[in-house]
């Protein structure tokens, strides 16, 4: 491994699957370029996503399409049971909740014998086809597709779907926000904001009312397909970062007072 992505997280190479999932949470969300305005934060942010990528392969091996998830041993013994449930996340990005997708997700699962002594390892293939406009939370479950053996009835497999941080939009519930960075000249006297859209198009949208720092801007039909009708979709909100100058002539100060003071 040529870039030590443990070091990007802040770990070491000890570290747990827990601990590259809660570290890799709490830096993205510090440097997301919508919430950090640092020049740097996108590439930041970039970094860190590529170390949590490559570091979770190993835990998740990523073939493709095919997610390999080694499920737990056999835990029911005696009188016929079910075993737990098994939960596992499901990552997917804005774009594949906004398109939807199909996911192969093999696993591996141990068949014991009727000797209850000696097993074999079968893999199988789940396919999950994602619909566009599921949300954070959404469960997938697969009937009895855990470990099996005498006495046991296989275990439920759950898939729990996370979104994945983007670098340009936040999610909230069917709509999308966006945050701008606009001048201070042009939050008082207008300008057009250019959205670059999920679906890959650019938006221009205009700006003529002054932007004041709760001025919110909505944009109907520009965010995420609804479920229970993909061809409809929710809506954008446009907020605004604005950036004061540093510093300014005492010429353009009185320019300012003249233009502005009643």
């Amino acid at each position: 491994m040529g870039q030590d992505y443990y070091a990007v997280l802040g770990l070491g190479r000890g570290a747990t699957d827990a601990d590259i999932k809660k570290a890799y949470r709490k830096l993205a969300l510090k440097n997301h370029p919508l919430k950090c305005k640092e020049p740097w934060a996108p590439e930041r942010f970039r970094q860190l996503a590529e170390a949590y990528d490559v570091l979770s392969d190993q835990f998740f091996a990523e073939d493709g399409s095919e997610l390999i998830l080694p499920f737990g041993g056999l835990r029911g013994r005696g009188a016929m049971k079910q075993d737990p449930p098994i939960v596992r996340d499901l990552y997917l990005s804005l774009e594949d909740l906004f398109y939807g997708c199909t996911r192969k997700i093999r696993i591996s699962r141990r068949v014991m014998n009727e000797d209850g002594q000696t097993s074999t390892i079968r893999d199988k293939i789940l396919v999950i086809d994602v619909q566009p406009g599921w949300k954070q939370g959404t469960r997938i479950t697969f009937e009895k597709e855990g470990d099996q053996g005498p006495n046991v009835i296989p275990a439920d497999i759950t898939f729990v779907v996370q979104e994945k941080l983007h670098p340009r939009f936040k999610r909230a519930n069917d709509n999308l926000i966006y945050v701008a960075t606009i001048l201070l000249a042009e939050a008082l006297t207008g300008c057009t904001v250019d959205v670059r859209t999920l679906d890959r198009r650019h938006l221009k949208i205009p700006i003529n009312d002054i932007v004041d720092p709760q001025y919110c801007k909505r944009v109907p039909g520009e965010g995420m397909p609804l479920l229970q009708d993909p061809r409809r979709k929710g809506d954008l909100f446009i907020y605004f970062n604005i950036r004061f100058p540093q510093k300014l002539t005492p010429e353009k100060k009185k320019l300012l007072k003249n233009a502005l003071l009643p």
